[in-house]
């Protein structure tokens, strides 16, 4: 695979203790840099847009109805759940 090479600027200070860093884990700072590039466009690649989306607006819902307070205790949150968790299970055994 061809490679290239990657430049930049870092503070000599950091730059030392990265190096020491990977040192003490058996690796180069390059080898560390290189899996941290990976990991970093794995990351970014597997987010998905859509569920970003809608996880955000899910969690503006839930700021709302908290300033305006719509919210219930932790004991009433767990009683419904159990309560709903009832009922599938309900409808699943006469199935």
């Amino acid at each position: 695979m061809p490679e290239s090479t990657f430049t930049f600027r870092v503070e000599d200070t950091l730059k030392a203790a990265f190096a020491d860093a990977a040192k003490q884990r058996d690796r180069t700072a390059a080898q560390l840099l290189r899996d941290f590039m990976r990991s970093y466009v794995v990351e970014t690649q597997s987010s998905d847009p859509a569920y970003d989306a809608w996880l955000h607006r899910k969690a503006e819902a839930g700021e709302r109805d908290y300033r305006a307070g719509r919210v219930i205790s932790q004991e009433e949150a767990t009683a419904k759940a159990a309560q709903r968790k009832a009922a599938i299970l309900s409808q699943h055994e006469t199935l």
